[in-house]
């Protein structure tokens, strides 16, 4: 039909492939992901640090939205790229996931089972029509038996582990600063301040106030600390 772009037929539909092999509402998904406010995570000798930008509107009330950076359990925490609603869903999911796995096995899920959870039940919005893919990104830090971890999980389902990864509309910017200044056994005051540093570059107008960071570590577990609770943690950071 003249007029009409060739790919239309296979872009309103999640459960079409293109010609070429492509999912057309996974990639509009990621498209979301990298329209968003910058999320990022680095492993570090005893723990993971993640650390986001979640902007305020004029005249929003702060904590009373979404969070960019969720607890999941004592050992694991999430930070979100992308639509948050979204992500507000995929958190509970995975909260209840580890609390079923806590319940069944008396003992705390893994880093990468609640990875693979979450991969699975993603997955499922992209293979049934009538609904669409999760337009949001996970950074998913955690510490067990086999130490500190950090996975990155995007709209198609599939997951990566990472020694440090950003992800957001910041994340080329804050990718460059990790792989230059990233080293094995770092500890967790230099983790901190290697992933503020690295934030500020990929959000540069960004104020103390938007900032949350949380700590994940063996001994103190999950950690979280907010610019606007917080002021005094990120004031000689910042």
């Amino acid at each position: 039909m003249e007029g009409v772009p060739e790919f239309m037929g296979y872009d309103r539909a999640i459960v079409t492939f293109s010609p070429d092999g492509r999912l057309f509402q996974v990639e509009y998904a990621r498209e979301a992901v990298k329209r968003g406010t910058t999320s990022l995570g680095l492993v570090f000798e005893n723990g993971v640090v993640l650390a986001a930008v979640r902007p305020l509107p004029p005249l929003a009330v702060p904590n009373s939205g979404s969070d960019k950076i969720n607890q999941i359990d004592d050992h694991i925490g999430a930070a979100l790229s992308g639509f948050i609603a979204d992500g507000r869903v995929l958190i509970e999911t995975a909260r209840v996931y580890a609390q079923i796995y806590r319940m069944t096995y008396e003992e705390p899920i893994d880093v990468m089972g609640i990875v693979k959870d979450l991969s699975d039940r993603m997955q499922v919005f992209t293979q049934y029509g009538g609904v669409r893919p999760f337009g949001v990104a996970l950074l998913i830090g955690g510490i067990d038996e086999k130490g500190p971890h950090l996975f990155e999980l995007d709209p198609s389902s599939a997951f990566y582990s990472w020694k440090a990864q950003a992800i957001g509309r910041g994340a080329e910017e804050a990718l460059k600063l990790l792989r230059k200044k990233w080293k094995d056994g770092m500890s967790e005051d230099e983790a901190v301040k290697l992933a503020l540093k690295a934030l500020k570059s990929g959000e540069k107008d960004a104020n103390v106030e938007e900032i949350e960071l949380a700590v994940i570590t063996d001994k103190k577990g999950y950690v979280k600390y907010s610019g606007y609770n917080d002021p005094k943690f990120f004031k000689k950071l910042w």
